[in-house]
């Protein structure tokens, strides 16, 4: 008898998605399915019903997203409608066929004026439209599967895909100077660690439902993040703070991101590492790889 949990993880080619499949094999006790965007758009609701409807899904990991922040501005629909009408019907599905849903957001439902970390009771109030279609998909979610598990994080990044990181590896290798955004601070999240905690919780058998926050431990700003990852590469490459006015954007960006992660740690008894120990094993392996 087959006693594995079957565990269905989308947008499985994203970033996090990638981390999903890199644990796939530490995980012996769950059978994975890893379908990306091309394989089952989340948006296509009658293709998740059919998915939903030849596979037995015990949890589903939902990665996907429209995560184009500035182009979201002039791509309104397609943004709520990824982001918030989908994962409510994919929350739906969950409920009906008897599959625990988990489903990540962010910290642009807040606006970015706290002084203090935002709780999951804190107001939200995004500011821009990705914030917003995010925030319609927590509420969707919730309202069509209260239990379902969303976890708001900030400023993710991994070894794949496109992100921060990358990016000042990539360019502090071919300029001399930077200048970086130092009045916005928050707390990046190695997507590595934020999936081994999703696979403690589903591992522990953890159901509670709910609104948490994750991200790794300590608060920075871009400016600072950006030389500590100058001098864990060892960068020569000069880095420069500047204002957020000095970097205008089609989409706002909230100033304050810093979020209180005591719920998700209490809840779920998982210990969340610090964002410099994260981010040297991250840059480690973006080294391994080149």
């Amino acid at each position: 008898m087959n006693n594995k949990k079957n565990i269905l993880v989308t947008g499985a080619n994203g970033q996090l998605g990638m981390e999903f499949r890199v644990l796939a094999d530490e995980y012996t006790s769950c059978d994975f399915l890893f379908v990306s965007r091309e394989e089952l758009s989340i948006n296509d609701a009658a293709a998740a019903e059919r998915y939903f409807s030849g596979n037995k899904i015990d949890h589903c990991i939902n990665c996907a997203a429209y995560t184009a922040v500035d182009k979201a501005e002039t791509e309104k629909e397609i943004a709520f409608d990824i982001n918030g009408t989908a994962v409510g019907k994919l929350a739906a599905l969950c409920k009906k066929h008897g599959a625990q849903f988990i489903h990540f957001s962010t910290d642009y439902v807040f606006n970015g004026q706290a002084t203090e970390p935002y709780t999951a009771a804190s107001k939200t109030d995004p500011v821009n439209t990705y914030g917003a279609s995010k925030l319609l998909g927590e509420t969707e979610a919730m309202k069509n599967d209260p239990g379902s598990i969303i976890i708001r994080t900030s400023w993710v990044y991994s070894s794949f895909g496109k992100n921060f990181v990358k990016t000042m590896l990539k360019l502090m290798s071919e300029k001399e100077a930077l200048s970086v955004v130092s009045d916005q601070v928050g707390s990046p999240t190695y997507a590595n660690d934020l999936a081994k905690a999703v696979m403690q919780i589903i591992e522990n058998e953890k159901h509670a439902g709910g609104i948490y926050s994750y991200s790794n431990k300590g608060v920075i700003s871009w400016y600072e993040f950006a030389l500590a990852i100058k001098e864990i590469s060892n960068s020569t490459c000069k880095v420069n703070p500047v204002p957020s006015s000095a970097y205008p954007t089609p989409a706002k960006r909230p100033q304050y991101s810093v979020m209180d992660t005591s719920g998700f740690e209490k809840t779920f008894n998982i210990e969340i590492p610090f964002w410099r120990d994260s981010l040297e094993r991250c840059i480690s392996i973006i080294n391994r790889k080149l």
